[in-house]
């Protein structure tokens, strides 16, 4: 892939997820707007997630057979679409669910489709940079979307949501165009007939449900410190100021550890470097449940971030490299359908566990999740690709 195409795709990562980050809060404010009571606000966010979860399998096989491109070119269409509904029918609650199903639909399509064209143009040896790279964007993108409701629409406690809706359709439109800038690759016949084998077959890859369950509970791991650094700021007394640039240094070292993945890889080997990594984020969340001034607990909150930032891109190499060439598509949908699931299961299962103790127990029980998801390492090599069959 040439510089200008890795610069679209990057591009592409970028504005999904501004996109995506923008809306998502701006649907709240604009239910509030309508009187939804509480309670339903949540279940009008989860149609955004419900949708992923029901239709990755079946996007995932669509972009083995029809190509990156087509997909994200899809995508982008579809998040037109979300925007456009977003701005002419966000005034009754159905036109809400109906923009967050789409825009759910939108965001599965272009992230697939960016995965895919990752794992399937790096150079060897080049994987674990790329995808490196691309969660970086991802997250720089996850970043940008919120602070954009500032500069759309001021600072008022309620705001008005028709320019940021009108930002987003146009960021839409810019999305569009980097999705056509993307290289088209064309499936031959083979591919395409490969890349319809069955799903209990691709299961069955060596390497693969280990690498489905280590992303599950490395991306719980990211949401239950979004939840639950908070909730220790709050027990422990610390200001709301400290909290937030708590929750800043996890992310900019995450983001850190993103950008020298690469370099990092070529040192240590994944296998090393994911090993590493678990200990490092395992570590790290065991002790924040003990007492520890402030200065420490940044320390503590750091290198938790590095950790963290780590285990997402590994796990997209990891799958990559183990799923056969036709269905790497089909793989990483079942990341993103695994990892939904982990999202919620995994949190209410270790806050069960953790009654009573409050947030240092749930940190303390998910450092000790994190840390056997290690024990899925032991003896598996996921340097190189295993060997295609005869």
């Amino acid at each position: 892939m040439n510089r200008v195409a890795w610069g679209a795709l990057l591009a592409n990562s970028v504005i999904v997820q501004a996109v995506t980050f923008l809306l998502r809060p701006a649907s709240t404010y604009q239910a509030i707007s309508l009187d939804v009571p509480g309670g339903a606000l949540g279940a009008i966010g989860a149609t955004f997630a419900i949708v992923p979860l029901l239709l990755a399998i079946p996007v995932g096989g669509l972009v083995d057979r029809l190509g990156e491109k087509r997909l994200m070119v899809g995508g982008a269409v579809l998040m037109i679409g979300a925007s456009t509904v977003f701005l002419t029918a966000a005034e009754s609650v159905a036109g809400l669910v109906v923009a967050n199903a789409l825009l759910g639909a939108a965001h599965l399509a272009c992230v697939i489709g960016q995965q895919s064209l990752v794992a399937n143009t790096a150079a060897p040896g080049q994987l674990d940079a790329r995808f490196g790279y691309y969660t970086f964007m991802a997250s720089l993108g996850q970043a940008a979307g919120p602070s954009l409701i500032a500069a759309v629409a001021g600072t008022s406690v309620q705001p008005d949501t028709r320019p940021i809706f009108i930002l987003a359709a146009a960021m839409s439109s810019a999305l569009l165009v980097t999705s056509l800038l993307v290289p088209l690759h064309r499936r031959s016949v083979d591919q395409r007939a490969e890349a319809r084998g069955g799903l209990v077959a691709l299961l069955r890859t060596p390497g693969l449900g280990r690498a489905l369950t280590t992303s599950a509970i490395i991306l719980s791991a990211v949401d239950l410190t979004l939840v639950y650094l908070p909730a220790l700021g709050a027990e422990r007394e610390l200001t709301a100021a400290t909290v937030g640039a708590l929750l800043t240094v996890r992310a900019v070292f995450s983001m850190a550890s993103r950008l020298l993945l690469g370099r990092l890889s070529a040192w240590l080997g994944r296998t090393r470097l994911m090993a590493t990594s678990i200990v490092v984020t395992a570590g790290a969340l065991l002790v924040c449940a003990v007492p520890l001034p402030p200065a420490v607990l940044f320390l503590v909150v750091a290198l938790m971030g590095l950790g963290l930032g780590v285990g997402q891109p590994l796990t997209m190499s990891w799958l990559t490299e183990q799923a056969p060439p036709a269905q790497r598509g089909t793989a990483l949908s079942l990341r993103l359908a695994g990892n939904r699931v982990g999202q919620v299961l995994i949190p209410t299962t270790l806050g069960v566990a953790a009654v009573g103790t409050g947030a240092p127990g749930v940190l303390a029980a998910t450092g000790v999740a994190v840390g056997a998801s290690g024990l899925l390492l032991r003896g598996f090599n996921i340097d190189t690709r295993p060997p295609d069959p005869d």
